[in-house]
């Protein structure tokens, strides 16, 4: 899962990406799909939520 940011100062997830995530994960557990991340894109970097540790 990816997206791109409009605002390119702050890459720190929303709550509502923590949320979405959160979810897709506990669901994703019951039809044996995996997330194996889920990055925010800008310009010129980027946020794993699987390197920050957020998925486990």
């Amino acid at each position: 899962m990816q997206h791109g940011m409009i605002i390119f100062i702050n890459l720190k997830p929303s709550e509502a990406d923590l949320k979405l995530t959160k979810s897709l994960v506990n669901f994703g557990k019951y039809i044996d799909l995996y997330v194996l991340d889920h990055l925010i894109f800008s310009d010129n970097s980027y946020f794993s939520f699987a390197d920050e540790g957020i998925l486990n």
